[in-house]
């Protein structure tokens, strides 16, 4: 197409006419308004036309070429384009045009009326942008009958009480289409328009938090966008939780116990267990218990029971430098976060989220699987124990907590040193150092890498640091901790000046306390023996019990005193007094005094005899 007289904007009574070319007398058109291809006319057809401005054009035609538009905007506005760019080289000969339309049809696959459509809006505007999608107009003003769908929706469907539509319906129908004396009025919307509305406004996310709460969303719909173990990218990361084991164990004399808690540390990058805590009791004694056995040397725990093993196998004394913890009132105590106190961080995580701490929950589920397989008949309880006239599972224990023990340590081991590691990010670094797909063996090549996250402790040192903690004071009675006296030597200034202390002490054992200052512990001894070896609760039962002596001495002493009250005053009163006591002379009537009251001891003794 020419470009030096055309493309001008014509005018021409109601139409409004752009050149797109110029041959001798006649001139390419298209009709802006009516939007038709494009026809050859005479020069002198339009001469009585008006050329007007493409401002004044594009206002008239209530049309904005849009400046900014979003990527898929953009991207379908250039394939619209495309449809047309063959077209444009013979717009004006009908016959090719429509040739090449009909094949733009078939190879693009629209109709040709869409491709006259998007040529026609490209000629007439002259501007790539037309063919862009028109952004989606505001959002509509809702009618009264769909805000009081919304109202009902908001104040019956969404809500823990789990009302289904049909009842909502009704609801709203009582509550906005009912007069004053609960006759339904002449007209109101259908229940097929609430749950055209409902579905056209229902979001997903709302749904499952307003009828089944929070808690239940993060856990069961919320989407899974995590990337796993990539999340950790190198070993130091231990989750911890704990579980009531599926079985009944007895003790020595075959007298039925219980199931016994087991507790776990498990890394959360490569799986592997840094110890357990198998006891009767939670809480943070079992915690307590469990963070021992991290710190403990597994080769010779192991021998205990009789197990002999490699340190390659377990091999971990160290507890890792990051603890992820849901919010159990046994992690969240202040006694168990005295461990950060040996650089050691605790991430509490949400409640009801066992997925962010899924290592630890599918190191559970493995252990159980395992060991439940081969003791069938010996404790193990099966699925159905809860359920009506199922097996009492009770009556097949057999095992002690010895016993049981020793089977979770031969679990544990096939779980750290045995166990394939299918889905594990393997590196490339961990294929050419030959890293054998086990837990045991990606812990022990990526403790020794950078960013490895572990920190070594004594068994001294943790157990101060876990000990429960209380405030105690200095007095010249040496230092009272929970009304006991302990003394320790060079602190008599500090016996002397009194004041406030932080001391740990053992709940076990009485015996000891320590002094913790500056980040040191410093011990101290029972002054009174009779509390010595006895327990917190042995020695509250015992000052508890003398109390309760004194308490019920108590009334039969205030008794005596009031009947000793009565013999003074009696005595008191059958003494006569004159009221003008001699004083003179009293050494002679002192000793005359001492003679009446003396007594021969050996004659009163030998009178006895005889």
């Amino acid at each position: 197409m020419k470009k030096d007289r055309d493309c001008r904007i014509i005018r021409l009574g109601d139409r409004i006419l752009r050149i797109l070319d110029a041959e001798g007398e006649k001139a390419l058109v298209i009709d802006c308004v009516k939007m038709g291809m494009p026809k050859w006319i005479s020069l002198s057809e339009i001469e009585d036309g008006v050329e007007i401005p493409g401002e004044e054009f594009m206002g008239e035609m209530e049309r904005d070429i849009p400046e900014g538009m979003s990527a898929s905007a953009r991207q379908t506005m250039q394939e619209r384009f495309t449809v047309i760019s063959g077209i444009l080289p013979c717009v004006g000969d009908k016959k090719q045009r429509s040739l090449r339309i009909a094949d733009a049809a078939e190879k693009y696959k629209v109709s040709q009326n869409t491709v006259k459509n998007y040529l026609g809006l490209y000629l007439a505007y002259q501007d790539i942008s037309v063919l862009a999608p028109r952004e989606k107009q505001e959002q509509r003003e809702l009618t009264q009958d769909e805000k009081n769908m919304r109202w009902a929706l908001n104040k019956f469907y969404y809500t823990r009480e789990k009302h289904s539509l049909s009842t909502v319906y009704t609801l709203m129908l009582k509550e906005r289409y009912c007069d004053r004396n609960g006759k339904l009025k002449d007209r109101y919307p259908s229940i097929h328009q609430l749950r055209y509305f409902y579905k056209k406004t229902k979001k997903l996310q709302t749904y499952y938090i307003s009828r089944n709460g929070l808690k239940d969303y993060q856990r069961n719909h919320r989407p899974l966008l995590g990337d796993g173990v990539q999340e950790f990218c190198s070993v130091g990361a231990g989750m911890l939780d704990g579980t009531v084991c599926d079985i009944y164990l007895v003790d020595d004399a075959g007298h039925l116990v219980g199931r016994p808690i087991l507790l776990a540390c498990v890394d959360a990058y490569t799986s592997f267990c840094y110890g357990y805590s198998l006891l009767w009791e939670g809480g943070v004694y079992s915690l307590r218990n469990l963070m021992l056995n991290v710190a403990a040397d597994k080769k010779e725990w192991c021998r205990r029971f009789g197990i002999l093993i490699e340190r390659e196998q377990w091999d971990c004394d160290c507890l890792p430098g990051l603890m992820l913890t849901d919010m159990g009132t046994e992690y969240t105590s202040e006694n168990f976060g005295q461990i950060t106190e040996l650089g050691v961080t605790i991430q509490n995580l949400p409640a009801y989220r066992p997925e962010l701490k899924g290592q630890v929950e599918k190191f559970f589920d493995l252990i159980q699987s395992e060991y439940k397989k081969h003791l069938k008949g010996r404790g193990v309880i099966e699925p159905d124990y809860r359920e009506r006239g199922a097996h009492d599972y009770r009556k097949d224990a057999c095992l002690t907590m010895r016993d049981f023990e020793t089977v979770i340590l031969r679990c544990i081991l096939y779980y750290n040193s045995q166990r394939i590691l299918e889905n594990f990010p393997y590196t490339e670094e961990m294929l050419q150092e030959g890293v054998k797909p086990f837990a045991s063996s990606v812990f022990g090549w990526g403790k020794h890498k950078e960013g490895a996250n572990l920190i070594p402790v004594s068994r001294e040192e943790l157990i101060q640091t876990l000990l429960p903690r209380t405030t105690g004071r200095f007095m010249r009675s040496g230092l009272k901790v929970k009304g006991m006296r302990y003394h320790a030597g060079g602190y008599t200034e500090r016996y002397l000046k009194g004041g406030e202390a932080v001391v740990a002490y053992n709940p076990e054992d009485v015996s000891h306390v320590w002094l913790f200052e500056d980040g040191a512990y410093q011990r101290f001894d029972l002054i009174e023996r009779r509390f010595c070896g006895k327990n917190i609760a042995e020695v509250e039962k015992l000052k508890a019990d003398c109390n309760e002596m004194i308490k019920d001495a108590s009334a039969g002493n205030l008794q005596a005193k009031i009947d000793l009250a009565m013999h003074i005053q009696n005595i008191a009163g059958n003494a006569v007094h004159t009221g003008d006591t001699k004083i003179k002379n009293i050494r002679k009537t002192r000793q005359r005094e001492q003679r009446k009251r003396h007594v021969d001891f050996m004659k009163e003794g030998a009178g006895n005899e005889r």
